[in-house]
């Protein structure tokens, strides 16, 4: 599957656009962590881009989030590594490789970048630095869905949180338009 056929399918199984545009935060935030630890990307990618692809069916039976995915995305023969991520990333597989940390920490990280660049005058990424978001960090009142743990998390594949929030918004700054920041 390359990238325009996830999104693709992305588009056909999530309605909600904010979501979809999460999804392409996270899938970026993801192409960029690959860069850095000499992975993948287009898997990382696409790990990041396919892992909610299920939530408008899952949203009331958290349970299911992520399991509803596999049979979603059965038939369309993605690695295993994708698969496995997709499901750690909602708790449903214990991590235990690269990628599978990497989403963990990238998918509440996105909602903590987004939330900071709202409360700014002009709502743009590009007026926010990695300051601004490590200062919102340390508010437990501000955007209280980004689990802060989660996103520390990433220091066990060796990166310091200042070095991955940078790393996370320079990414979603990439992707800006698509996202409306």
């Amino acid at each position: 599957m390359d990238r325009e056929e996830a999104l693709a399918l992305v588009k056909k199984h999530v309605k909600n656009k904010n979501l979809v545009k999460h999804m392409i935060a996270v899938e970026a935030v993801m192409r960029e962590l690959a860069r850095r630890l000499n992975e993948d990307e287009r898997i990382w990618g696409l790990a990041g881009l396919l892992h909610d692809i299920d939530y408008d069916l899952t949203y009331d039976k958290p349970e299911k989030h992520s399991i509803v995915a596999m049979d979603i995305l059965k038939d369309y023969n993605l690695p295993k590594e994708i698969l496995d991520a997709i499901l750690a990333h909602s708790g449903k597989k214990k991590i235990e490789t690269k990628i599978e940390r990497a989403i963990y920490a990238a998918d509440p990280i996105t909602g903590l970048i987004v939330a900071s660049a709202l409360i700014h005058p002009d709502k743009k990424l590009a007026s926010i630095d990695t300051n601004f978001v490590l200062n919102r960090f340390k508010e437990k009142s501000f955007a209280r869905g980004a689990n802060r743990e989660q996103i520390k998390s990433i220091t066990e594949l060796g990166l310091t949180l200042e070095e991955f929030v940078e790393l996370s918004l320079n990414a979603m700054k990439s992707v800006s338009n698509d996202l409306g920041l």
